[in-house]
């Protein structure tokens, strides 16, 4: 295999926050037609964490960057972008970055969304890392957020059951000459499977009425088969691009942190992979699919509990609507 490119950006430290309310499985058989086995064996996930009444997309976020930004010996003068990955935020205009940017105290530097829903996360890092390898920026908060507690409808089982509310965030700097930072990203999309996972209700194509809100049009909707089918297969073309172009193979990887969707997918990347499911991080039993929150939390929890150490190889990997996914292959 041919030498790991050199990076032009990476990782200086990381932060999460999660609601503190939790809903566990057996709470939801109490206000919809399911069980805590059904939910646990298809699945895998155990509990979720519902945000407060009064918190917001962007308290949560907010939070995340703070500890990241902490993490990394900055502040929030440092900064010379926000990101946010978000398809939840505190309302549809103006973006969710705008509030983050005033919370945490940043100066008038550009703040935007991206969405693309559960792949928000490796979209922010990847253009994150465009932004610092041109020179146009040193140092960039890149946050994973989702508050999808209020845009679920709690009578369908199909959703209901699957989702969390939480953040993740990331800084990202210059590298050094040591071989950390991002060897290789790769993004898709394929809009030809955008009905697939939806809020079909509140865009111009569907504006609200009162009879859309009536039939959950505000609401996510979700064909799991499909979703399920071309999670397994675009995950692992993707995690495979991204060891090919940083010149690896998946024997030398240290850890994959994928998005956690579902048990089942986890699972079914791995053996396509030919990655030990042990050297997968997951934490789907305790907070389900938090979104574009999903990766970040996960990293941030096995860099804070000494599992991701500096100079291991992580490989990060997502899917969402839009279809759009990607993955992102990193030096600590």
């Amino acid at each position: 295999m041919s030498a790991p490119p050199t990076p032009k950006s990476r990782i200086l430290g990381t932060g999460h926050y999660v609601p503190e309310k939790v809903v566990s499985n057996v709470d939801l058989e109490k206000i919809v037609d399911t069980s805590d086995a059904w939910i646990t064996e298809r699945t895998g996930i155990r509990r979720r964490h519902v945000a407060s009444e009064n918190e917001v997309t962007s308290d949560m976020a907010a939070l995340a960057g703070r500890r990241a930004l902490e993490a990394a010996g900055l502040n929030a003068a440092d900064l010379d972008m926000i990101i946010v990955g978000t398809i939840s935020g505190d309302s549809p205009m103006p973006a969710c970055a705008a509030h983050v940017q005033q919370k945490i105290g940043a100066g008038d530097i550009p703040a935007f969304d991206v969405s693309a829903a559960c792949a928000g996360f490796i979209y922010g890092l990847t253009i994150a890392d465009q932004f610092i390898a041109t020179g146009a920026a040193r140092c960039v908060l890149v946050i994973g957020v989702e508050l999808l507690s209020r845009i679920l409808d709690w009578q369908d089982r199909t959703t209901c059951v699957l989702f969390g509310d939480g953040a993740g965030a990331a800084v990202l700097g210059p590298a050094g000459d040591d071989g950390r930072g991002i060897l290789a990203s790769r993004i898709f999309t394929d809009g030809s499977l955008a009905h697939a996972l939806t809020i079909p209700g509140g865009g111009s194509a569907e504006p609200l009425t009162p009879e859309g809100i009536a039939r959950k049009r505000n609401k996510v909707h979700m064909m799991g088969q499909e979703i399920f089918r071309v999670a397994i297969k675009n995950l692992t073309s993707a995690s495979t691009a991204v060891l090919k172009a940083a010149g690896l193979t998946s024997g030398e990887l240290d850890w994959v942190v994928a998005h956690q969707a579902n048990m089942r997918i986890i699972t079914q990347v791995s053996d396509r992979l030919s990655f030990p499911l042990e050297k997968f991080v997951i934490n789907i039993q305790e907070y389900g699919n938090t979104s574009s929150a999903s990766i970040p939390i996960a990293l941030d929890e096995a860099v804070r509990d000494g599992r991701i150490t500096e100079g291991q190889s992580v490989l990060m990997c997502a899917l969402g609507a839009g279809i759009s996914w990607g993955a992102t292959l990193v030096r600590m």
